[in-house]
Parts: C-alpha cells; sequence; structure tokens
C-alpha cells in the first residue's frame, strides 16, 4: 500500500506539534478540522437535544429517519462541533443518515462523569424526538468511543433501548493505560503517546479509578451490545485497545467486526479529503451503519 498521502499528513502534524497549554491545545484541534471545507450539499443546523448543545448535519441522500449520533475524539480535554464536524458530515453521508453530534462537557473543568452523563442525555433526548432506537447508530472517535461504549453499559443497566449498532474508530477503552502498543507503536504514532494519555486521563478522572468499566469499558461486560464495527490504524499506540477490546465483545457474544487499517495513525478520518484510507475506511463504516439498521428494520 503507498504511505505517500499519510506521510503528507504526518509531516503537517509535525508542522504543527502540540502546545502544552490548553486552550492552545483546544485550538489546535478544532484548526485541523477547519483546514477542510464542507461540500456544498451539506446543511448544518445547530441543536439542543436533551439540554446539551449539539449540531445536525445532513446531505441530500440522508434518511431523515435514521441518525448517526457521533462523539468526538480530543482525550475529554478537547474536540468540539468544529473539530469533526468535516468528517461527521461525511459519515453520515456514507452512512445514508442524519448526523447528530453532540459537544459534551470538557475536562478537567467538567471530569467524570459530566460527559457520560452528556452523552446519556443525548440519546435520550434523541429517542424523546421520535426516533426509533434502532435506527441510530452510536458512533465515536478516541476518548469518543470509550464514551460510546460506556454510554452504551449505563443505558443497558437502565434498561432503556439500547442503538441498533455501534461504531467506534481509534478507540480509547483503557484509562489504566495496560496496552502493550503503548511501548511497541510509541516511535510511530505522530499523535498520542503514554504521556499525554496519562495526562490526559488524571484530568479525566480526578481521581476515580481508571479501571472502573465507566471510564475504561474493556473492563465492563459488553453482553448485550448491538453489533459493532471497530476500526484502528496500525500505526497507533492505541491499537491494542481496539484489539482486545474487540477480543472481549467476541467473547461476550458481540457480533464485532475488527478493521486494521494499514499504515495509518491515530483518528486518521479526520484527514479523508487529503487521506485515500480516510474515505475508504468512512466508506466501509457507511455500508456497516446501513446494514445493521436494516436488519433492525426488517425486524
Amino acid at each position: 500500500m503507498a504511505t505517500s498521502g499519510i506521510d503528507a499528513v504526518r509531516a503537517r502534524l509535525a508542522a504543527r506539534p502540540r502546545p502544552a497549554d490548553l486552550a492552545a491545545r483546544r485550538e489546535r484541534l478544532d484548526s485541523l478540522g477547519a483546514d477542510y471545507a464542507l461540500p456544498a450539499d451539506v446543511s448544518v443546523a445547530p441543536a439542543g437535544i436533551g439540554d446539551v448543545p449539539a449540531e445536525w448535519t445532513r446531505t441530500p441522500a440522508a434518511d431523515p429517519a435514521r441518525v448517526l449520533l457521533f462523539l468526538h475524539g480530543g482525550g475529554y480535554i478537547s474536540g468540539s462541533l468544529a473539530s469533526h464536524r468535516h468528517m461527521v458530515a461525511e459519515a453520515g453521508r456514507q452512512a445514508g443518515a442524519r448526523t447528530l453530534a453532540v459537544a459534551y462537557r470538557l475536562a478537567p473543568e467538567h471530569p467524570f462523569p459530566a460527559a457520560l452523563d452528556d452523552a446519556l442525555a443525548a440519546y435520550r433526548g434523541l429517542l424523546a424526538l421520535g426516533i426509533a432506537p434502532g435506527a441510530v447508530a452510536l458512533a465515536g472517535e478516541s476518548a469518543g468511543g470509550g464514551l460510546a461504549l460506556a454510554t452504551l453499559g449505563r443505558l443497558r443497566e437502565a434498561g432503556d433501548p439500547l442503538p441498533g449498532c455501534l461504531w467506534c474508530s481509534s478507540p480509547w477503552v483503557d484509562l489504566a493505560l495496560t496496552g502493550g502498543s503503548l511501548a511497541s507503536k510509541d516511535a510511530v504514532d505522530p499523535l498520542i503517546h503514554r504521556g499525554y494519555l496519562a495526562e490526559l486521563a488524571a484530568d479525566y478522572l480526578q481521581g476515580t479509578d481508571p479501571r472502573d468499566p465507566r471510564v475504561s469499558p474493556l473492563y465492563a461486560d459488553l453482553a448485550g451490545l448491538p453489533p459493532t464495527l471497530i476500526q484502528v490504524g496500525s500505526a497507533e499506540t492505541l491499537l491494542d485497545d481496539a484489539v482486545r477490546l474487540a477480543g472481549a465483545a467476541g467473547a461476550a457474544d458481540v457480533a464485532v467486526t475488527l478493521e486494521v487499517w494499514p499504515h495509518m495513525i491515530h483518528a486518521w478520518h479526520l484527514f479523508h479529503p487529503e487521506l485515500a484510507e480516510g474515505r475508504a475506511s468512512l466508506a466501509s463504516a457507511g455500508r456497516f451503519v446501513r446494514a445493521a439498521l436494516d436488519r433492525r428494520a426488517g425486524g
């Protein structure tokens, strides 16, 4: 596989290293998304779902009865509607669904369980609008992937109806940081390293046990969860989070699909306008969501 596309992304990231200041870190991630203009056929509308700020995107072919509910990445301390808007819109296009991106509260100002409470409120608010649970695809990237899984666990415990499927990209599901790839992939991942993850975890946990399944769903009982797609890059320090999650889900009799994308770095979907593998992985996720929601619709 040619690596020129991902090499260009690596070079751009190297030219914009992560700053130390929290506000600057947030601005950097937002600016990565701002580099890409939305296609002209994407409509964007603000929303308040369950008292949580959110945003709709839609393309002309979207089925209004189907919704991809998206939780952004950013290590629980950064990321926003702006940082992921272009990626979410394309994911919705591929899935043939409207998207609802959630602006959950961020640490350290709002540590656990604020983000989880917001994700739960957004899902329940979506159902209150009349969207059928089986017509919802819950999705999340990086920390958002872990948050999506934690949300499913809380919904199941409360007896709420679960969504039709789950899509996790580059999920961070072990805040105890025990994955072997944190060391083995450290030299090839340009974005995420163990020391940085430890900082993020401390800001979010603020005393919560890092093995609590509500923050690290790798340690949760995953039985009964809907069909799940996990996508991860082979060059990620979080590779083992995804691989172990797939194994745990499979052992719990969840219908799980794991895709490991060669040469891809953390959150490579964000760079899909210039990265063929980003476009291909979003197309794969779209096919998964369509098929899963079709099965639910068919009973």
